[in-house]
């Protein structure tokens, strides 16, 4: 057995063995002089001993990369750095290892090379190129990253099969280059030699330009870049803001977390995900642009099978506490009619869609077409006028092949319409179905959709498969009961209320106001109507109104 020196500090350490890295956190020890009692000078040892194999311990280094100060001579240091990460990359300063056959083999690459798994790059103002970071699997993290006080700049961030990687506060736009060119700003994808895994992209800033407010048509359409498409497993996309892109997030890989990122002003979709088990949570989206025949969406999916499009399943993702805002500026030029969450061509199977806040000029507020075990709760759906395309809905449809969606949950969600096709089966109760709910909110025109006092929404609501925490983070119930929505409610000082008391009647107005607000239920009812995307298409809850199935007629009652 070899024992190892122990570390000054407590902290996490990385011990590297034969075997891979291994992580041990160590406690509070005595500062040096100090006489430890023998038995536990034993214990803490053993603590960081083991046993047959040799090794080393792996204390992560800092690396610094400097535009205009830079030399590619220079040693890394904070006097002497390196001059771009473009460069660092091509004179192979990073030791890391090249995967093959499927990443089951690792070779070594660049070996003896400075900046090795753990180290950190700290970026300054600059330009630091375009980026590939290809063929790169590290035993511990590197981490890319600006230097605080600094902006570093790259036109695009290219990962492919690569492992391990941390890159955090860049600024990332083909503006920075000396051509611009339209392309995708960060990509991740696997490759023959080893799929990409592991990679974290955070707090980063991506566009096309700064500011596309005289973009015609034609420029939307040339030059807007898709911000993202992470084609590889375990990939973390937080806490980025994404401006004036065409497809702002794609995802196809499996296991994703994308979370608290914010894309303003985009012309394809929001955000894709396709790949299975992803998390996408507390994002916002907002201003959509109409700028060609592409039907544009908050959140998008579809299933993609041995027979193509639509033949497929896709399993376990949870969209979760997620804001998707049409247009914030009513004079927002191209304004286009953005559908909520769009989950066309399933299956779709075993989803949770809960605590989202969804303002949108569409029926498809939230629509499965083809929907297995899915849950929708605790969701605010609303239409951000009375025009049509609208008003938005939940819906549970038949997918292309015209089976039955199965085994759904719709509950305590405040929407404006809802809509369950023939033949599929699903859960309903604890909804509040209104045309005009804008009194309920704190600021509907601001888009603050916190409830207000004596909002019928309030302690309304089911417990059952309800979240744990609302929008927000307020633990739920707050008060007698479950509220309905997205925002569980919480008394605020008074100081917190908008100006002006009660939210001003809706712009646009069509219709008159419905005659009730009440919650209303369809308990565990099988409902039906004819598919369509047109209001003429189908039956629809309203409030006040009977569900017509076949011959039948449904009753709806008040839950409270």
């Amino acid at each position: 057995m070899r024992c190892l020196r122990m570390p000054k500090e407590p902290g996490v350490y990385g011990f590297t063995g034969q075997r891979g890295v291994h992580t041990y956190r160590l406690g509070n020890f005595p500062q040096r002089g100090t006489t430890m009692h023998p038995r536990l000078t034993k214990k803490a040892i053993w603590t960081v001993s083991l046993c047959a194999l040799s090794f080393s311990v792996v204390f992560g280094r800092t690396f610094y990369v400097d535009p205009h100060r830079g030399s590619a001579t220079g040693d890394g240091s904070r006097e002497q750095p390196w001059r771009t990460l473009d460069q660092v990359i091509d004179d192979n300063l990073i030791q890391t290892q090249a995967p093959s056959n499927g990443g089951r083999h690792l070779v070594l690459k660049n070996g003896g090379a400075p900046v090795r798994g753990g180290d950190t790059l700290l970026l300054r103002d600059g330009y630091h190129g375009a980026v590939k970071i290809e063929d790169a699997y590290n035993m511990a993290t590197i981490t890319i990253a600006a230097q605080t006080g600094h902006q570093p700049c790259l036109s695009s961030l290219h990962f492919a099969a690569a492992a391990r990687w941390k890159v955090s506060g860049l600024h990332i736009s083909p503006e920075h280059a000396s051509r611009y060119q339209k392309r995708t700003l960060v990509y991740i994808e696997s490759k023959r030699s080893g799929p990409g895994r592991e990679i974290v992209v955070e707090n980063c800033r991506l566009q096309s330009i700064a500011e596309a407010s005289r973009w015609s048509s034609a420029d939307w359409n040339a030059r807007a870049c898709h911000g993202t498409d992470i084609r590889s497993p375990r990939v973390i996309f937080r806490g980025n803001y994404l401006r004036n892109m065409d497809f702002a997030i794609m995802v196809s890989g499996d296991s994703c977390l994308v979370e608290g990122n914010t894309v303003e002003n985009f012309a394809g979709d929001g955000i894709r995900g396709l790949g299975d088990y992803c998390t996408y949570k507390h994002n916002t989206i907002m201003n959509c642009y109409d700028v060609n025949a592409n039907h544009d969406d908050g959140f998008q999916s579809w299933s993609v099978g041995e027979h193509g499009v639509g033949t497929g399943v896709v399993k376990g993702v949870k969209v979760i506490g997620n804001t998707i805002i049409n247009n914030t500026d009513p004079h927002q030029p191209h304004r286009g009619t953005l559908q909520g969450i769009g989950c066309f061509d399933g299956y779709f199977e075993d989803w949770v869609i809960e605590n989202n806040a969804i303002i949108v000029d569409n029926y498809h507020g939230v629509t499965f077409r083809g929907a297995v075990n899915c849950r929708i709760v605790n969701n605010t759906i609303l239409d951000i006028n009375t025009d049509r395309p609208g008003p938005a809905w939940v819906g549970i449809l038949k997918p292309k092949d015209g089976t039955p969606s199965l085994g759904c949950i719709v509950r305590n969600n405040i929407l404006m319409n809802l809509n369950i096709e023939r033949g599929c089966e699903a859960v309903i109760d604890h909804n509040i179905v209104e045309r005009n709910p804008q009194n309920f909110f704190v600021d509907y025109h601001g888009f603050d959709l916190r409830l207000r006092p004596g909002c019928k929404a309030i302690d309304a609501g089911s417990p059952a498969a309800a979240p744990a925490v609302d929008i927000s983070g307020i633990a739920r119930p707050f008060g007698r009961g479950v509220d309905i929505g997205a925002h569980e409610y919480k008394p605020m000082p008074l100081r917190e209320m908008p100006r002006g008391g009660i939210a001003p009647p809706m712009r646009n107005r069509s219709h008159p106001a419905s005659a009730s607000s009440r919650p209303v239920t369809v308990d565990g009812r099988r409902m039906g109507n004819s598919a369509g995307n047109s209001p003429a298409a189908g039956v629809r809850i309203r409030p006040g109104h009977s569900v017509v199935r076949g011959s039948a007629s449904v009753r709806m009652r008040s839950d409270r």
